[in-house]
């Protein structure tokens, strides 16, 4: 197996609505990581699976990849968690992102390069929040600081939602779009400025702590190792869930452009959301499946991470009990069919799972493609290598046989 032959990776794009090619030798990748308040749940899993396996197609077709994950170890969300619970803090942000690295782990996700918290990550952001000061972008209203959008060119024309609906989501996930003495609704916060009760560090725009998306900014560009050719954005993708399109995702790209004057990254990419029997799946419905306790009842994580990789990445998709049978049979299938003698004909069969993956990621093809080779195994077709097989499941879906 050749990776170099691979075909070039294309993944679509949230915001151009069309095909990115990811073919610099060189590759850096961004991924948002988790709130450790809840770790790890099925959206969580689902995200860092697609991701890995857009690393795993990348490393296998000759690419140089560099992956930065952040921790957003200092929010709201965090605290007030905390709070309720009785519970320090940093302590509930340890014990979390412990169980998120061993479930990643059990999960055979590969670990980034980069692996960076917010609070360790303080003096960089600090640093990139002064930079936006002195670029004369920034207002303060009350010792909170914020980016001008209308001092940001084309920030306020390009969104990704029409103005109404972009406001109504900027509400709902973090922003203050109603604050009195905002330029715009929609500017974001780059410096919360000290609150009773509240952890802060110094700077020398007033004691505080970060805004959600600079941290981002500041993680990511003062992280990387590989830069795109040619210089031609700041990094190669930017990824996470599709919740983070708006306005997490674009307000970074927004924060960064302003001071470097390039795009931020050469491709957008966002993972579809998993919901419960029917439902939307969240923290405030309380029906959130946690990988670990899923692990407790004796699943698989192979059997659970095949079951999140069988649907498409970008497609929003239900979790049920017949999802997890559904994987849980073929495992048994395949493990079946490899512990043959003799199989199938492989080599087409490799081609062609490569060339599924590299149209986006096409894993509901690659699954049917993996029936079908069962079906001829069984049928006593032959001429195949299980050992070539296996190789290959394990190095492009991650799936160990």
């Amino acid at each position: 197996m050749d990776g170099v032959l691979n075909p070039p990776l294309k993944l679509l794009d949230s915001y151009k609505k069309s095909h990115v090619t990811i073919d610099d030798h060189e590759i850096s990748i961004y991924v948002c990581g988790i709130t450790p308040y809840d770790a790890t749940h099925l959206g969580h899993a689902a995200t860092y699976l697609a991701f890995d396996l857009i690393n795993r197609y990348l490393r296998a077709s000759g690419r140089s990849v560099w992956f930065i994950e952040n921790i957003t170890d200092i929010d709201d969300p965090l605290l007030e968690r905390a709070q309720r619970d009785n519970q320090d803090w940093k302590a509930l942000a340890h014990s979390q992102i412990d169980l998120f690295t061993e479930d990643m782990s059990a999960l055979r996700v590969r670990p980034p390069q980069r692996y960076k918290g917010v609070v360790e990550s303080m003096e960089e952001i600090i640093e990139i929040v002064s930079e936006h000061i002195e670029s004369g972008l920034t207002y303060n209203i009350d010792g909170d600081i914020y980016l001008d959008l209308k001092k940001v060119p084309r920030s306020l024309e390009k969104l990704p939602y029409p103005i109404d609906e972009a406001l109504a989501i900027f509400r709902e996930r973090g922003g203050d779009p109603d604050r009195t003495g905002k330029s715009h609704p929609l500017d974001p916060l780059l410096w919360r400025a000290h609150r009773d009760n509240e952890p802060s560090w110094s700077a020398p725009f007033g004691k505080g702590r970060p805004g959600w998306h600079v941290e981002c900014v500041a993680i990511a560009m003062r992280n990387i190792d590989h830069k795109p050719s040619a210089q031609t954005s700041t990094i190669t993708m930017q990824g996470g869930g599709s919740d983070l399109i708006f306005p997490h995702h674009y307000m970074t790209a927004v924060q960064a452009e302003s001071l470097t004057h390039l795009p931020f990254a050469k491709a957008y990419i966002h993972a579809g959301m998993i919901g419960l029997d029917g439902e939307k799946m969240s923290k405030s419905r309380g029906n959130l499946v946690f990988v670990s306790k899923l692990l407790q009842q004796g699943v698989s994580p192979m059997v659970i991470r095949c079951a999140l990789i069988m649907s498409h990445y970008q497609s929003d998709r239900m979790w049920n009990s017949e999802l997890l049978n559904t994987a849980q049979t073929f495992i048994a299938k395949v493990e079946q069919c490899l512990a043959r003698t003799e199989v199938a004909p492989t080599s087409d069969l490799i081609k062609q799972i490569a060339e599924s993956l590299s149209d986006n990621l096409d894993t509901p093809k690659v699954f049917a493609l993996l029936n079908k080779w069962c079906a001829q195994t069984e049928a006593g077709e032959v001429g195949g290598s299980a050992g070539e097989l296996s190789r290959a499941l394990d190095t492009y879906l991650g799936l160990a046989f």
